[in-house]
């Protein structure tokens, strides 16, 4: 995984990259009718229902556009909140608050709508052993901030990128020709280039997972779209030797039967590609 120093960088580039991309050469409407001395008061409104997630990174963005923005959280990222709860309350020049505006709305409507399907996935898979992993179907430049979602409402990051772990799946596999030589290339690979990652290896039926346990050195198998009764035989093939993960259009209805199965991890994109943004707004108080 990523360091939480590289983690704080991409936070930091998706803020000033929106704000680049939202305000030019200037907030001309805020500038065009409030004083530039105007100091202002909002607050962040709810007028739906889930999990409120990106609150530190509207903290974050406030304090990017002007230092001289203050906010009082009253309700904490994580937290359930319901129509008419108000999160938190921001302060300074009206100029800044109306150039921020729309960046934290944005950002806290998708990652409390992702913060809160993760959770609902969470809910599902209470009193089993499996976490619920996101994947990097993600929303190209804003990647951080989804997957800080999914974390807030519970679940875990699978790798942030192709440059934290080695996950070797059909298309790899399928050029280099064969699952013996994908991993032993990848071992040599990591070796030669002191490269400490962990590999995980996609198989797509029982014969492939044989392979990948005979090869070795393997931090996790990915059993991609297997039906029940194959997972709970490739759980038993695997036993300790490596964790388990499923994944391939797994969803509420079918989330808790891969779980009894036994897997470890179940990775699933719709945590962030399919979600409805929760309905958020900041009024001047």
């Amino acid at each position: 995984m990523i360091s939480k120093e590289k983690f704080d960088a991409e936070i930091e580039g998706i803020i000033i990259n929106a704000i680049r991309e939202d305000v030019g050469d200037g907030d001309h409407s805020s500038l065009a009718c409030v004083p530039a001395e105007a100091r202002g008061k909002a607050k962040l409104l709810v007028k739906d229902e889930g999990v409120i997630a990106g609150v530190d990174f509207a903290k974050r963005a406030f304090n990017l556009v002007d230092p001289n923005m203050s906010v009082e959280v009253l309700i904490p990222d994580g937290s359930q909140v319901s129509y008419g709860d108000v999160v938190f309350y921001v302060e300074g020049p009206s100029q800044s608050i109306l150039k921020a505006e729309r960046l934290v709305l944005n950002t806290m409507q998708r990652m409390s709508a992702i913060a809160t399907k993760t959770k609902s996935y969470v809910d599902l898979l209470e009193g089993t052993k499996t976490q619920i992993l996101d994947t990097r179907k993600t929303t190209p430049g804003f990647r951080a901030a989804e997957k800080w979602a999914v974390t807030i409402g519970g679940g875990e990051n699978h790798r942030f990128a192709l440059y934290d772990m080695v996950m070797l799946k059909d298309n790899h596999i399928d050029f280099v020709g064969g699952i013996a030589q994908a991993i032993e290339k990848s071992k040599s690979y990591l070796a030669e280039n002191k490269k400490d990652l962990k590999i995980i290896v996609e198989a797509r039926n029982l014969d492939e997972v044989g392979q990948i346990l005979k090869a070795g050195g393997v931090y996790r198998i990915l059993l991609d779209n297997f039906n029940y009764e194959d997972t709970k035989k490739a759980v038993a093939l695997i036993g300790d030797q490596c964790l388990t993960e499923s994944s391939g259009g797994i969803n509420e209805n079918s989330l808790r039967a891969y779980a009894d199965c036994g897997v470890d991890y179940i990775s699933s994109g719709a945590l962030i590609h399919s979600v409805h943004n929760m309905d958020l707004s900041l009024k001047a108080v």
